[in-house]
C-alpha cells in the first residue's frame, strides 16, 4: 500500500528525456513535445498547473524503480540514508534520481504522503469491516506492520508527547531531523496527517470505551507500535518470526490490565 497522491510530489519538466538529452529537455521545459515525445509509448503524467508532460516508458520504468528503492531504503536506514543509497538500490545513477526529484526533500515527502495515505485506507478498511472494537484495532496494527509503512511516516508524527509528564518519544529509524517545509507544503502535509490522526483516533476511542483498550493509550502510542520493528535478521522466517513475536507482545501491552 500504495496509494499514490501528487500533492507533495514536484513533478520535473523534462521527466520524458532519456538521460543526457539536454536540448530534448529544454524542449520538455518549455512546454513543447519536440524530442521529447519522440520515440517508445508515452505516459501523461499531471502537472500541479494542470499542464501535462509524456513520460516514456522506459522514463516510467525508471521513476519506479526509484520509488521502490526509497521505500525500501528509508524504511531500512530512516530518512537520514543519502539518495546514493537510493540510486544503487534502484540500479541507476543518482544523476537520474535527482531528475526525477530535484531534491531529497522532494522524495522523502512523496514516499511519506503516500505512506500516510496507506496506513489511513488499512484504518478506514478496519474500522467500516470490524464490529467488534478490539478485533478493529489490532486488525489495522497487523496489517500496518505487515505492510512495512509505519517506518515512512512522515517524521514529526512519530515524535508525540503522549502525557504532557512523559517528554518527547523519538522512534529510532529517524535519524536525521525532518526536512524543512515551506508553508504550502506544509499545509498539505498536515491535511494528510490530520485524517490519518483522525480515523485512528475513531479506533483508539472505540476500544477505550469498550475496555478493550487501556486508558492511558493515545494514538501516539499506537503508532509507535505500528513503528516499531524487529530486528532484521539473515533467514526470512526466523525474521517474520521475530516480527511477529514482537507485534504480539506489543498488542498485549496495549490490553487493560488485571
Amino acid at each position: 500500500m500504495h496509494t499514490q497522491n501528487a500533492q507533495w510530489a514536484t513533478p520535473v519538466r523534462g521527466e520524458g528525456v532519456p538521460d543526457g538529452d539536454v536540448s530534448a529537455g529544454r524542449a520538455a521545459a518549455s512546454g513543447t513535445l519536440g524530442a521529447a515525445a519522440r520515440g517508445g509509448q508515452r505516459v501523461v503524467v499531471p502537472l500541479p498547473e494542470g499542464r501535462v508532460t509524456p513520460l516514456r516508458v522506459d522514463a516510467q520504468r525508471n521513476l519506479e524503480h526509484v520509488l521502490r528503492a526509497a521505500r525500501e531504503v528509508f524504511g531500512e536506514l530512516g530518512y537520514g540514508a543519502p539518495m546514493e543509497d537510493v540510486a544503487r538500490r534502484a540500479r541507476v545513477g543518482v544523476g537520474t534520481v535527482y531528475r526525477r526529484f530535484p531534491s531529497k526533500d522532494v522524495l522523502v515527502r512523496r514516499i511519506a504522503e503516500e505512506e500516510t495515505a496507506r496506513l489511513t485506507e488499512q484504518a478506514r478498511a478496519a474500522l467500516g469491516q470490524e464490529e467488534d472494537p478490539w478485533a478493529a484495532l489490532s486488525r489495522f496494527l497487523r496489517t500496518s506492520v505487515a505492510s512495512g509503512a509505519g517506518r515512512l511516516l512522515p517524521p514529526q508524527v512519530l515524535r508525540v508527547r503522549p502525557e504532557a509528564d512523559r517528554g518527547e518519544l523519538r522512534v529510532p529509524q529517524q535519524r536525521e531531523p525532518a526536512p524543512q517545509l515551506n508553508v504550502a507544503q506544509g499545509a498539505a502535509e498536515g491535511s494528510g496527517v490530520a485524517t490519518l490522526l483522525s480515523v485512528v483516533g475513531q479506533l483508539v476511542e472505540r476500544a477505550r470505551e469498550a475496555g478493550e483498550l487501556r486508558a492511558d493509550v493515545s494514538v501516539a502510542d499506537v503508532l509507535l507500535v505500528i513503528a516499531t520493528a524487529a530486528p532484521a535478521l539473515p533467514d526470512p522466517a526466523q525474521q517474520a518470526a521475530a516480527s511477529a513475536r514482537l507485534l504480539e507482545i506489543l498488542l498485549e501491552g496495549l490490553r487493560p490490565r488485571a
